[in-house]
């Protein structure tokens, strides 16, 4: 591979803000796989956030940049699967896996796409120390002719616009609004974006911890709602504590501790057709390998409020932040039903029909 700009190549990053700052460049917040994609011919290398290459996971990925990317280029970007007009980070989870015939069948099945941002290099010329206004423009001219599953992120200078983005964006299952300046030039691996999220809270079941991998002291909280049916259904987890906070909870939970074999809502965690059904905790993923994911089961009569960004189906999409304890609730009055719904949004509005 002979370009200006060569893998690996660490992907520029955003720190969180409260709010959409004013005379900024503005795009939705994918919720997707980072990915940074450099072509040089029919040779195609697709970075991942973390240096490894992404390409046994995304054959199709790869075909459409030898189609429509520009023969020799390197373009920062997200891989997202999108049907029903909006995105599944669910599936994009899936692909992780280490069976090719999966990955294929997988790829036919569910097809993902790719969601260009920023241009790193074209031809034989490195855009790194150029402004993002000139990125910008190299970039729409460069994919001018791109069809599906290629995209050109939309973008706007207009913050009333972003802000409505915003507001519309999350019911196709996007994460925010991310912003960036105009003049500046792309660094690798800082945080030099803003990205704004939304924030909400919800009170949650407390039914579990995992232990730190430092010691016996609390890793993240495991949290649960009860569903339609009466069922406590596990949702995600909290963690980020400091690690004096970490020992008190150790205390402070353990009258909650079951002996072994108690019943417990989610005992059937040791069973990998239930994990694979329900999702319960406890059990490997293709992502933590061979990490220890066992846990401490608690009987489940505290409630505790926790922030959260948005949901990934039944579950939260990321870690949530522990807000406080709610002695005033009772464990089985925390459903789904308090949790907020965004508001219905067609992703084909923003990418067009063959994500519909």
């Amino acid at each position: 591979m002979d370009l200006p700009v060569l893998p690996p190549v660490p992907p520029m990053l955003a720190k969180a803000v409260t709010r959409i700052p004013p005379g900024l460049h503005y795009e939705a917040k994918w919720d997707g796989f980072r990915a940074i994609v450099f072509r040089d011919g029919d040779e195609v290398e697709i970075g991942s956030r973390t240096g490894k290459p992404l390409n046994r996971y995304f054959p199709e990925v790869v075909e459409a940049v030898r189609a429509e990317l520009p023969e020799r280029c390197v373009v920062d970007g997200e891989i997202v699967i999108a049907h029903d007009g909006r995105l599944h980070f669910e599936e994009l989870l899936e692909r992780i896996h280490p069976a090719a015939s999966r990955v294929r069948t997988l790829a036919e099945r569910t097809p993902a796409s790719f969601v260009a941002f920023d241009l790193l290099a074209l031809g034989g010329d490195s855009y790194l120390e150029r402004p993002l206004r000139e990125r910008r423009e190299a970039l729409v001219a460069a994919l001018a002719g791109a069809r599906a599953p290629v995209h050109l992120a939309p973008a706007t200078t207009d913050p009333a616009v972003a802000a409505q983005w915003f507001g519309q964006f999350e019911g196709a299952g996007l994460d925010g609004v991310v912003a960036k300046q105009l003049d500046q030039p792309y660094q690798p691996g800082a945080r030099a974006m803003y990205k704004i999220k939304h924030s909400r809270t919800a009170d949650c079941v407390l039914a579990g911890y995992r232990e730190h991998k430092s010691g016996p002291v609390v890793g993240s909280l495991l949290l649960g709602l009860y569903d339609e049916a009466g069922q406590l259904q596990h949702v995600g987890v909290c963690a980020s504590f400091t690690m004096a906070r970490r020992a008190e909870l150790v205390e402070e939970l353990a009258e909650l501790r079951l002996p072994e074999g108690a019943e417990h809502p989610w005992m059937a965690w040791q069973d990998e057709a239930a994990q694979a059904a329900a999702r319960l905790p406890g059990g490997q993923s293709r992502w933590t390998g061979g990490k220890d994911l066992s846990w401490v089961p608690l009987r489940p009569e505290r409630v505790c409020e926790v922030g959260y960004d948005h949901m990934e189906g039944t579950r939260f999409r990321h870690t949530t932040q522990f807000k406080r304890w709610r002695p005033d609730r009772a464990p089985e009055s925390c459903g789904y039903q308090q949790l907020e719904e965004p508001v219905g949004y067609d992703l084909a509005e923003l990418l067009g029909p063959t994500v519909s």
